[in-house]
């Protein structure tokens, strides 16, 4: 078997219990109104990427299958209650083309929908033996601070016009990075990682996460639709401060003006979309997110090959390699 058919192999298997694992969460009907949206939001079909890299981290440093499946498990549902507070936050309509739980249901249901799902996370990590339970709890309470700061300045940076390309640097280091940083280290935490292992596994998710982020502000401009699955140009139409529009309103270019108008006069319109894409081309914006996604991308292959060699180490490169080419 080839190395790219021992990879796929075992993402597969992996993707196969991850399901089974995450169908099995909730375990509970009564009242129909707080579960059925819990399952419904959990059969929404997402990519995985963070489980994939919590199982993958395990296989590198030899962790226990069970408690990598119940630590991927926990991951995604806490990833996807932020996701349905996000919805709320933000009043989006759909959620991976379905409808988002306060719109299907109302509000309130969302919100406590959310919340009992944070408490299965924390459930779902008390797989972790005892010898390792504590750092496990501790850096998942310390990502959940990271994501709120992150929330709260991406909230902040909608009232304001004067945000900087760093200021939304930090933002995603929190609000991105955080999770997949977690991921991997609690994958680490299942196996034999030592500090220094863990570190390394951190400074991976840092560079995935930015390249991750910034992927999704250049396809919001250059997507296909049909594939994106929501409005392409949809952050330029709300004025979002993104990587994009940063880098547009922060340079020396003609068209500066033009974007700091459209900020002004709150976004563009849908008709507004191709030209802004046509002057960030010409500006070089759309190659420059190309190629910062690519430098990230690298940064954490360079970081995955000093990882010890086997399949966990190849899965992990060969999913950033795929997350660089997504198009959607």
């Amino acid at each position: 078997m080839s190395r790219e058919e021992q990879i796929a192999s075992f993402l597969a298997d992996n993707a196969s219990a991850f399901e089974d694992v995450l169908a099995a969460v909730i375990d509970r009907v009564d009242p129909d109104r707080l579960y059925a949206p819990a399952s419904y939001i959990l059969a929404g079909k997402g990519k995985r990427f963070r489980p994939h890299l919590v199982l993958s981290a395990s296989a590198v440093f030899d962790g226990d299958r069970d408690t990598a499946l119940q630590a991927a498990a926990a991951v995604e549902v806490f990833h996807i209650f932020t996701l349905v507070h996000d919805d709320i936050m933000d009043r989006s309509p759909t959620r991976r083309g379905r409808d988002t739980i306060h719109v299907k249901w109302d509000e309130p249901t969302a919100i406590l929908t959310g919340d009992y799902l944070l408490g299965k996370t924390v459930e779902l990590l008390l797989a972790f033996p005892d010898t390792s339970l504590r750092p496990a709890m501790t850096y998942f309470t310390d990502t959940v601070r990271k994501l709120c700061e992150g929330q709260v300045r991406d909230m902040e940076f909608e009232e304001r016009n004067d945000v900087t390309l760093e200021e939304y640097l930090v933002m995603i280091d929190q609000k991105t990075s955080a999770l997949l940083e977690c991921s991997l280290v609690l994958g680490g935490m299942t196996g034999c990682a030592g500090g220094s292992d863990l570190e390394v596994l951190e400074l991976v998710g840092h560079h995935l996460g930015r390249a991750f982020q910034i992927q999704d502000d250049l396809l919001d401009v250059t997507a296909d639709s049909a594939q994106w699955g929501k409005p392409v140009g949809g952050d330029l139409m709300a004025a979002k401060k993104t990587w994009m529009l940063l880098t547009a309103i922060g340079s020396e270019h003609p068209h500066r003006s033009w974007f700091e108008g459209m900020v002004e006069r709150g976004g563009a319109t849908q008709e507004e979309v191709p030209e802004a894409r046509r002057r960030m081309e010409e500006m070089g914006i759309v190659e420059s997110a190309r190629e910062a996604v690519i430098f990230h991308s690298d940064k954490a292959l360079e970081l995955i090959h000093s990882l010890p060699k086997g399949t966990g180490q190849h899965s992990l490169a060969a999913l950033t390699q795929k997350m660089k080419k997504r198009l959607h």
